[in-house]
């Protein structure tokens, strides 16, 4: 069992985390503040610290106004868009086909309908090559509108947890957006033709974001194991289980390896991007990495961990009979966890796709969070059970010690 004091340190770091640290988006204050106080959490029990850093943009909103003649609609800017402010003619497409024949220059485009229905991949995303994304791009940038509204209702698969949802979350997109719901959508598209106003207050501004990077073994150690988790979080929330909980539970582990001398390397790492458009820690990881993927033993990310119900989750990628059996066998004897279904959309997928065994550790009901939890204000430290999180980081430890 673990101690009261591991359990009263995760509430301690939940609250620096997600409350006394307002926001943790990449390139914010608080995401360097973030940085910060892991390095020095991790450094007081013994660990080397490395903090590589990295260009990012921080954005900062002030609202949306959005009007057709005396009348306003709510909308919201788009994340990481540029701000405007314009009034011309309304012009819509609600499919791909539509927007290939349209001629919508200096007037504000209304996309809605199919050609709206899952959030688009940024234009420079490194990890996926969204074909019919990137054709939709193409053609919003050739065709040069003054500002587009968007107008949307779930993508259950990317963000379920949001309506609207932002179908244009990119920092290199610069035609300024703004989304809003799909019901104000079908009312807007009744005035084609007719002079709307909007103006975004929104800006980005340049900044730097970063990886920290604990590390702890024998020196020259050509065998690692990596235990991650995202420090950043999405835009407007509080990331308790978007993954302050993993956070913390990175931090019990130190404390529990404070006297840690064994020949395995061992690599804590509070990774920088996974809720940022250009995923700029994750890409930086890798390139540091580059040639040296073979030491890693197991890559284990935690992402999600903690939630008040149900169990913590453990599913594996790639991994070898001998540390399948050892995790099985720490794990499947303890009540408190079980064995999940596979998930493709976190950090994991570094290593597998760098042909590393990973291990991702989230809750039971990670659905549950995904669908209605994860990237709103909902996502609160009242949610995470910080025992779980005790509890995990003393299962971790014992399977190091197994590795």
């Amino acid at each position: 069992m673990p101690s009261n004091d591991l359990t009263q340190n995760a509430q301690t770091y939940l609250q620096k985390l997600c409350v006394e640290i307002p926001s943790r988006q990449v390139g914010s204050k608080g995401n360097q503040e973030a940085t910060d106080f892991f390095a020095a959490a991790a450094a007081s029990y013994g660990f080397e610290i490395k903090k590589i850093h990295f260009d990012c943009i921080d954005w900062v909103e002030e609202g949306v106004s959005l009007t057709l003649g005396n009348d306003s609609f709510e909308a919201f800017a788009s994340p990481y868009s540029l701000g405007c402010r314009v009034t011309a003619p309304l012009i819509t497409a609600s499919t791909v086909d539509e927007l290939e024949v349209l001629d919508p220059f200096d007037e504000i485009l209304l996309l809605h309908g199919e050609i709206a229905r899952e959030q688009l991949t940024p234009k420079n995303f490194p990890f996926y090559d969204a074909v019919e994304h990137k054709r939709i791009i193409r053609l919003l940038e050739s065709r040069e509108p003054a500002a587009i509204i968007t107008a949307t209702s779930q993508d259950l698969a990317m963000v379920g947890s949001q309506y609207p949802f932002p179908l244009i979350a990119d920092g290199d997109f610069d035609i300024p957006s703004v989304y809003t719901t799909d019901k104000i959508g079908k009312q807007l598209a009744l005035h084609v033709g007719e002079e709307i106003s909007l103006e975004s207050r929104a800006r980005r501004i340049p900044s730097k974001g970063c990886n920290v990077i604990a590390r702890k073994g024998a020196e020259n150690v050509n065998d690692r194991v990596v235990i991650f988790a995202h420090i950043d979080a999405q835009i407007g929330t509080p990331g308790a289980l978007d993954n302050a909980a993993g956070v913390t539970t990175l931090l019990l582990l130190a404390e529990l390896l404070a006297d840690y001398s064994g020949n395995l390397g061992i690599e804590i790492v509070a990774i920088n991007g996974e809720d940022y458009y250009a995923n700029s820690g994750e890409q930086q990881y890798l390139a540091l990495n580059t040639g040296l993927f073979n030491e890693i033993v197991l890559g284990i990310n935690l992402d999600g961990v903690g939630y008040h119900k149900g169990c913590l989750a453990y599913s594996f990628y790639d991994c070898p009979p001998d540390v399948v059996n050892i995790v099985r066998r720490i794990f499947s004897a303890d009540k408190g966890f079980v064995e999940g279904e596979q998930w493709y959309q976190g950090d994991h997928m570094l290593f597998v796709m760098n042909q590393r065994p990973a291990l991702a550790m989230t809750s039971e009901l990670a659905a549950e969070l995904v669908t209605q939890i994860n990237h709103t204000s909902k996502d609160r430290p009242e949610l995470v059970d910080t025992q779980k999180l005790a509890h995990l980081a003393t299962a971790l430890r014992e399977l190091l010690g197994h590795l």
